[in-house]
C-alpha cells in the first residue's frame, strides 16, 4: 500500500508543477524624478578629457645648487644647442654678484655662462676684487661685461676654432665700477701699476686662460677670461702690464724762427774759395826725437 500511495503522489505532483505558473518579481517603476539614463556620469574616465602627466622635475647639477642667491643673482636659463657646436648645458644669466656684506655688484649687461664659469666669477669678485676695492678706500658695486656667450670662432676669425665664448665659458672684463663713483680700467696705464698687478696675479690664479695687452693685438682693451680644460692642465697668462705714461709731455723743439733762411738755401754749401776745395794744410815737418831713433853701435 505505502509503494501504491508513494507512486500516485509522485505522478500527480510531477503534473502539478508543470501546469503551475511561476511569477518573477518585477522591479519598482523608475521615480520621476530621477534623472535621465544619458545624464548620468560614466565610470570609464574619458581618455581626450585626461590630463597629460607632469613633466619629471629636472635633476639640478651640484654646481647650481652651491650657486644660491647669498653668492650671485643667477637664474638657470634652458640649455643651448646651436651650430658648430655652439652653446652649453647648465646655463645662468649672471645678473649680480652678492658680496659677504648682502651689498651687490652688478653685471652689465648680464653675462650668460655656464654654471662653472659663473661661480668662478662670483668667487673671484667676492674674495679678491672686493679686498683690492677695500684697500683703496672703497667698494666694488659693478663689473663692465664687454662679452660673454657669443656664437662665433676665435677673436671674430670667419673659419677658426671655436671661441670658449661660443661655448659659454668667457667673459671679456673692462672695468669696476667703485662706490665712490671711480671706474677702474684693466688696461688704462694711468690706474697704479700695483693695482693692474694686483689684479694679474689674482685672474692668473683662477683662470686657465687670461688675455691681455700684449697677448695677440685682440685683447688691448680688456681682459679675456675663461676656464678651457688643456691637456695637463695647461695655462695660459699673457698680460702685459705697461707703465704709466709720463705726466708731462717731452718738450718739442722750438719752432724755426722767420728770419731763418729757407731750408734749401741752408742746406745747400756755403762757397768756398779755390773753386770750393778745402784749404790745404800746410803740414810742416816734425822733428824725430831721439826716442824715435833708437842708438845703434858702432861696429868695430
Amino acid at each position: 500500500m505505502v509503494t501504491v500511495a508513494a507512486l500516485l503522489f509522485a505522478c500527480c505532483g510531477q503534473t502539478h508543477f508543470a501546469t503551475a505558473k511561476v511569477k518573477v518579481p518585477l522591479p519598482r517603476p523608475r521615480p520621476v524624478e530621477a534623472p535621465s539614463a544619458a545624464a548620468e556620469p560614466s565610470s570609464t574616465p574619458e581618455v581626450k578629457n585626461a590630463e597629460p602627466p607632469a613633466a619629471p622635475a629636472p635633476v639640478l647639477s651640484a654646481c647650481r645648487l652651491a650657486l644660491t642667491e647669498t653668492i650671485a643673482i643667477a637664474p638657470s636659463i634652458p640649455d643651448i644647442h646651436g651650430p658648430g657646436g655652439c652653446g652649453g648645458e647648465d646655463l645662468v644669466r649672471l645678473e649680480a654678484v652678492v658680496l659677504p656684506d648682502n651689498r651687490q655688484v652688478t653685471v652689465k649687461p648680464a653675462a650668460i655662462l655656464r654654471c662653472k664659469m659663473a661661480s668662478a666669477i662670483a668667487d673671484w669678485v667676492r674674495t679678491d676684487i672686493a679686498t683690492l676695492a677695500k684697500g683703496l678706500g672703497s667698494a666694488i658695486t659693478g663689473l663692465d661685461n664687454f662679452d660673454s656667450f657669443e656664437c662665433r670662432g676665435r677673436n671674430r676669425i670667419v673659419g677658426a676654432q671655436l671661441s670658449e665664448h661660443g661655448r659659454a665659458n668667457a667673459l671679456d672684463v673692462r672695468s669696476f665700477k667703485f662706490a665712490d663713483g671711480r671706474m677702474v680700467s684693466l688696461t688704462d696705464r694711468s690706474v697704479a701699476r700695483e693695482v693692474r698687478e694686483t689684479v694679474l696675479h689674482s685672474v692668473c690664479a683662477r683662470f686657465s686662460t687670461v688675455l691681455g695687452p700684449g697677448s695677440d693685438g685682440y685683447h688691448e682693451d680688456h681682459i679675456h677670461l675663461d676656464l678651457m680644460e688643456r691637456r695637463n692642465d695647461y695655462r695660459i697668462c699673457q698680460w702685459d702690464v705697461l707703465d704709466p705714461l709720463p705726466a708731462v709731455a717731452p718738450l718739442l723743439p722750438a719752432p724755426r724762427p722767420e728770419e731763418a733762411p729757407p731750408r734749401a738755401v741752408a742746406d745747400e754749401p756755403e762757397a768756398r774759395p779755390n773753386g770750393g776745395e778745402a784749404d790745404p794744410v800746410s803740414v810742416q815737418p816734425t822733428e824725430k826725437s831721439s826716442a824715435d831713433n833708437p842708438p845703434t853701435k858702432k861696429r868695430r
